[in-house]
């Protein structure tokens, strides 16, 4: 018994191994900082306008189509399928960017990396339900160091290979359909998670039916048309009202936690900053490299993107690693750092608006996604701090549903050929303009609960020295016999 306990404490290091693999694959992609380059270059000869206005809109669009949908589905069939839909979908990606040519064929692509991105739920969330809660702490950092990892070496080996060996962005993007390939070969080697958060709980009931036998139910019989004729037998329709009741069980519990969450109004400022900035620095993220080409064109500079993206990303770990150091009253002081670095990064996106230099487009590229990722981390722990793994990530998922729709509603606005259609640079202004107001938002929020705060303690004190004078004249009064002013009066 003690040695089956033993193997059931050790089963958490597989798991989390072959995620770890699987994130430094799917994150190893060194074509990634040079997409812009490549659409635009001899490979696949699209305009900048095309790029813009008419291919990069449908990644926002096909993310925000398929992410509710899939956080309950990941959920449902419990994280494995979906990381395997996730891998297909990275290869379909890449196999498309690869060999198709023309706009709608690149609006494929990213449909398809849209459901890459909106799938991303279940590699954070599958390792909650194989591990237990003592280590997820452990976990967590380890794939998210990996990812990071990944991330920037992939950055720095594609600036490498384009500026020192003078590969060409075609064999760039073979070298990444090779490694999704094998974080795609990896995720079949992961376990099938017997518990999930919401519909599999591990301390749900017992009657639960499984998620292949829920599906099949709904689906109708092929096996032959006897079947077919006679209709679901009865096991079966048990089965599909189980599996309804299921469904609408955990949506009404769903709402209810949500309605919980957002009931802190601490907890709902956080999540206000958190929705607005991240759509703001998704859209700079989609377009900085259409910037950088507008400033640099690729077919006549030297590009340097890669570099950058390997800096910021450098960056973007050490200033989340510091954030633990950092001995601040969060309840009072975190709104005004909310205003203060939406400020600063508002002043990066107006220097990259008005500056021609594309070496000061970079710097601030720089300081915005290092201050962004500082919020970020603060705003997801104050967050984290107060809820349960569950509700944690129900209200992450649901704070990126709604930065997803702010920023839809931006590029349908700014970006979108059917919208104003702005060209990159006047995009620019608008999105500093959209942290500025961010920024003022928080900092007089912030005013008013240092001022708030203050007057309470002037109260306090005011009331304190009432009280010790009365206190003195009753003591006196019961020296005399008299009040003082009846004293003061003879």
């Amino acid at each position: 018994m003690d040695c089956w306990k033993q193997e059931k404490r050790n089963t958490w290091t597989f798991p989390t191994l072959i995620l770890c693999l699987y994130g430094f694959f799917y994150m190893m992609k060194p074509s990634e900082p040079f997409l812009t380059p490549y659409l635009t270059g001899p490979d696949k000869n699209l305009t900048i306008d095309e790029v813009t206005n008419q291919i990069f809109p449908v990644w926002t669009y096909s993310y925000l189509a398929l992410l509710f949908p899939v956080f309950l589905v990941t959920d449902y069939v419990r994280y494995k399928p979906v990381l395997l839909l996730q891998g297909i979908s990275f290869i379909v990606t890449w196999l498309l960017l690869l060999f198709a040519r023309g706009v709608l064929a690149m609006q494929a692509v990213e449909f398809f990396y849209g459901m890459t991105t909106a799938t991303e739920v279940a590699y954070y969330a599958y390792i909650y339900s194989v591990v237990s809660t003592e280590r997820y702490q452990r976990v967590t950092s380890y794939c998210r160091s990996v990812t990071l990892l990944a991330a920037t070496l992939a950055a720095l080996l594609g600036q490498l290979l384009v500026s020192l060996a003078g590969l060409s962005y075609f064999h760039l993007n073979a070298i990444t359909l090779a490694s999704v390939s094998l974080a795609f070969l990896c995720s079949f080697f992961l376990p099938m998670p017997r518990r999930s958060m919401f519909f599999h709980r591990k301390d749900g009931p017992e009657a639960l039916p499984a998620p292949q036998k829920g599906l099949d139910s709904l689906r109708p019989e092929d096996g032959g048309s006897g079947s077919a004729r006679q209709g679901p037998a009865p096991e079966q329709q048990a089965e599909g009202a189980q599996a309804q009741s299921s469904v609408l069980r955990v949506l009404v519990q769903l709402s209810k936690d949500l309605r919980d969450c957002y009931s802190s109004r601490k907890l709902l400022y956080w999540s206000l900053w958190w929705a607005l900035a991240t759509a703001g620095f998704n859209q700079v993220v989609n377009y900085i490299q259409v910037l950088w080409d507008f400033r640099a064109p690729s077919h006549s500079s030297a590009v340097y993107n890669g570099a950058v993206e390997a800096i910021a990303t450098f960056l973007s770990s050490v200033t989340s690693f510091v954030v633990q150091y950092m001995k601040i009253n969060w309840d009072l002081f975190g709104e005004m750092a909310l205003g203060i670095f939406s400020a600063i990064d508002a002043g990066s996106l107006f220097l990259m608006h008005f500056t021609t230099n594309t070496w000061a487009c970079y710097a601030s590229y720089l300081i915005f996604k290092a201050c962004y990722m500082l919020l970020i981390t603060i705003a997801t722990f104050q967050i984290a701090v107060n809820l349960s793994m569950e509700r944690y990530a129900l209200m992450f998922g649901f704070n990126n549903f709604v930065a997803l729709v702010i920023q839809t509603i931006l590029t349908v606005v700014v970006v979108d050929s059917k919208g104003l259609g702005l060209d990159i640079v006047t995009q620019f202004l608008v999105y500093g303009s959209y942290f500025a107001v961010i920024a003022g938002i928080f900092l007089i929020r912030s005013i008013c609960m240092l001022v708030s705060s203050k007057c309470p303690r002037e109260i306090a004190r005011s009331c304190k020295e009432h009280l010790n004078h009365a206190e003195d004249e009753s003591k006196e009064q019961a020296v005399t016999g008299h009040p003082t002013w009846l004293q003061e009066s003879g």
